[in-house]
């Protein structure tokens, strides 16, 4: 062909081929760096216990923000109404070694939390190499959008469905039972459920448009099942939520507004994408 036909638009940015098992010794050496990060940010953490346990434990103390901001807000529309905290919990550690090991847990999580954006960057750097020049264009600040979404999905989930789960479980009560005296290790593993899965659901936006970038997905698409989305998001609120109606709504409302956004997202990209085909006249 040509060079004056080359699309060079439309060319990889492949700066030297590479074998198969360069290609592995690449992908390798980004794992480990982001292992590294993610080690490093987890001892860190582990060594700020007072002040690390102080964030896990914030959802179980009456004074927690969330709590004094649906207080005030209860108080001003019903001055004699009850508000919203959660019952005397005394937290238990039946397994030999349980604390520690559930700490050392507590900060690997976290380390992976807030090492996500230095972890996807990686994750990019490995795949962009091999992206059209429209491609990387279109998906510019890709690291800086996924990271962000994923914090405020960790966040919603600290913020507004942890207290309200919490509140909830705690306050179920049982004749024989006093209180609520859960194991250290399943309240750590109820609020990363009730998290990091929620910052993983944060992407959608950031699915559809890769998806209606190669054309498995389309706003019409995403229109005509919109209310069968409407019950998976129904169905995936209840099952990362406790039984309680409130909680789920309060997950479901907005995952719903994701998916209305991811709609105009993939409008957007198919647009554009229609742009460009008549302008290089296919």
């Amino acid at each position: 062909m040509p060079l004056d036909q080359v699309d060079v638009k439309n060319t990889p940015k492949v700066e030297k081929e590479m074998t198969f098992l360069q290609h592995l010794e690449e992908l390798r050496w980004h794992l480990i760096r982001a292992v590294i990060a993610v080690f490093v940010i987890a001892i860190a953490v582990f060594l700020a216990k007072s002040w690390v346990l102080k964030i896990v434990f914030g959802p179980t103390q009456p004074d927690f923000i969330t709590y004094e901001i649906i207080c005030q807000i209860i108080t001003n529309i019903s001055p004699d109404s009850a508000c919203l905290r959660p019952t005397n919990i005394n937290f238990i550690t039946p397994n030999f070694g349980e604390k520690f090991i559930t700490y050392l847990k507590v900060s690997i999580i976290l380390g992976l939390v807030a090492a996500f954006p230095y972890v996807f960057w990686e994750f990019w750097r490995f795949i962009s190499p091999g992206l059209y020049d429209d491609e990387r264009k279109a998906a510019r600040g890709v690291v800086f959008v996924c990271s962000a979404l994923f914090l405020l999905g960790v966040c919603f989930g600290y913020y507004v469905i942890a207290p309200f789960a919490v509140t909830f479980l705690t306050s179920f009560e049982i004749d024989g039972i006093d209180g609520a005296h859960p194991a250290f290790s399943s309240y750590v593993n109820y609020l990363t459920m009730f998290t990091v899965p929620v910052g993983i659901v944060f992407e959608l936006p950031v699915v559809v448009f890769f998806l209606s970038k190669v054309g498995l997905v389309t706003p019409e698409f995403m229109k005509q099942y919109r209310r069968h989305a409407f019950v998976v998001i129904l169905i995936a609120a209840a099952a990362i939520t406790p039984p309680d109606v409130i909680t789920q709504i309060l997950i479901a409302f907005p995952l719903y507004i994701l998916y209305e956004v991811s709609i105009i997202v993939s409008k957007r990209v198919v647009r554009k994408e229609q742009e460009r085909l008549e302008r290089e006249g296919l």
